[in-house]
């Protein structure tokens, strides 16, 4: 005997499977990997705190 299967539920489950393909894919072709955007991060981070460390102190009187 062959097994029942909802055919609603059936069609729903291969568009998802179809549409996380399809997002897949294009994580793969548009996206940033955490470690490259983990790294950007912390790149951004050490510049500020370099030019933060360069930068001069105003003096009251000159304000």
């Amino acid at each position: 005997m062959a097994e029942i299967v909802n055919l609603r539920r059936a069609r729903k489950r291969r568009v998802r499977e179809r549409e996380e393909a399809s997002a897949a894919a294009n994580r793969l072709a548009h996206g940033i990997s955490k470690t490259a955007r983990r790294d950007a991060e912390a790149e951004r981070e050490r510049a500020e705190r370099s030019i933060e460390g360069h930068r001069r102190e105003q003096d009251p009187s000159d304000a």
